[in-house]
């Protein structure tokens, strides 16, 4: 395929002729510089299927990855290993959304709300695509939490339901489930699992030991926030759905961040952000919702009765730009340019040169809490190092090496998240690393 070629089909012209934005002259230059490496190197152009080896091959391969890299505009005084919480975006996806920021403030009420709202559709569009859905099953959000605490209150439950959920849950949406237990009078039932899990049955079995005849639903995330473990999805939902009960899954850390469609989970609930792995401005999320679930399924904010069986309800929330939506169709076309494949072999290999290197060189004293060599993880990474606390170090990575790196804090566990993304050299990961071992042998003091 030739650059031209290869251009134009990330900018999804052939899949919605007239509703994408143009693109300007230079947005996707550094992805087709990296194409031209990979075609080098005999690797198949995107959609990948089936072709692991050449994205395992060019995992390592930094004439690939630089362009990629210098796609970002971001601060290499810092090193940000904390991609998790929320990512960067591409520059010229950036600069769209202020793009039209700036047209709609010239004319709020006719620019924004007639001009560029509309455009919502497009993204709505493409995002079913990536995720596998149909369109009209797609939710155009402003974040994971918004996605699913729309479906941890909208569901009807009743004084004495119980819930499934895990203690590695995002926070937030054990809040909100807290609060419908002291509302509502619900029953909340924790499950646990070790980190890592000696096996994905592991966690199948644990949620189906809780399963009563009082479950009404199962609440868990695609990939925990907290060690990076990837839960069998697919698996808990075919326990689940004999008995009627629905499974909520919170995506916020998954989509884009390894490949996967909403058939392969067999999902009828599916909440994300698009802020973190699919490089989509801030504010950005999206909410899947089955066709046949809709009507039952109440929105966060009103919405008339005319709109019950319609997607578009759960996007009822007032006010709002639409140049962060309608940013997110170049987002799509950066991601698909790298090509979901080669992204989750790169996040991996950044993941295992620095966690490999710290268990193998830290004298015992680290101790990784993610999988690997594992299809169950992906690019987060837990460590501790015994004797420091979590806190301290993040601290002491900070101050002493300007390096933005998270602290878990769990009952069962704790130590450091680390999340490089693709824009991440080689050289800051192995300072990252190099850093950890000086910690382990002689402390932070």
């Amino acid at each position: 395929m030739h650059r031209r070629h290869f251009v134009s089909a990330l900018s999804g012209a052939a899949l919605v002729p007239a509703a994408l934005p143009s693109f300007v002259p230079e947005a996707l230059r550094r992805l087709a510089d990296a194409t031209t490496v990979a075609i080098s190197r005999g690797a198949s152009l995107p959609p990948i299927v089936g072709a692991d080896q050449h994205a395992l091959a060019l995992a390592a391969d930094e004439d690939f990855w630089e362009p990629i890299q210098r796609a970002f505009d971001v601060d290499r005084t810092l090193t940000n290993l904390n991609n998790g919480g929320v990512s960067p975006t591409p520059s010229h996806v950036l600069e769209a959304m202020v793009r039209d920021l700036r047209f709609s403030n010239e004319l709020p009420v006719q620019h924004m709300w007639q001009v560029l709202e509309p455009r919502v559709e497009t993204a709505r569009e493409l995002l079913a695509r990536e995720f596998g859905c149909d369109t009209e099953e797609m939710a155009i959000t402003r974040n994971a939490s918004e996605s699913m605490e729309t479906l941890i209150l909208g569901l009807d439950l009743a004084r004495g339901d119980e819930v499934i959920v895990s203690n590695q849950n995002y926070p937030r949406m054990l809040t909100a489930w807290r609060q419908r237990a002291r509302r509502d009078g619900i029953v909340v039932k924790e499950i646990s699992f070790p980190v890592p899990p000696p096996s994905q049955q592991v966690i199948v079995d644990a949620v189906a030991a809780a399963i009563t005849p009082r479950t009404r639903a199962i609440e868990l995330p695609h990939i925990t926030n907290l060690t990076g473990q990837i839960l069998p999805i697919r698996e808990i939902v075919a326990l689940a759905r004999p008995r009627d009960i629905p499974v909520l899954v919170d995506g916020a850390h998954a989509f884009a961040h390894f490949p996967f469609t909403r058939d392969e989970l067999d999902c009828d609930y599916y909440g994300t952000s698009l802020h973190k792995w699919l490089y989509a401005p801030i504010g950005t999320g999206f909410l899947y919702v089955r066709r046949s679930k809709i009507r039952a399924m109440w929105p966060l904010m009103a919405a008339e009765a005319s709109q019950d069986d319609n997607i578009r309800k759960f996007e009822e929330i007032g006010t709002h730009p639409a140049a962060n939506h309608n940013a997110i169709p170049l987002a799509v076309a950066f991601h698909r340019g790298i090509g979901a494949e080669r992204k989750i072999a790169r996040l991996r290999y950044l993941r295992d040169r620095w966690a490999k290197r710290v268990v193998a060189d830290g004298g015992g004293r680290i101790r990784v809490l993610t999988p690997l060599d594992s299809p169950h993880s992906g690019g987060i990474g837990l460590v501790s190092i015994d004797g420091i606390p979590p806190n301290e170090l993040v601290a002491w990575f900070m101050r002493k090496h300007r390096t933005v790196v998270t602290p878990i804090t769990h009952p069962e566990f704790s130590g450091v998240r680390v999340t490089p993304n693709v824009y991440s050299t080689l050289d800051e990961v192995d300072r990252f690393a190099e850093r950890l071992l000086v910690a382990a042998r002689s402390g932070i003091s």
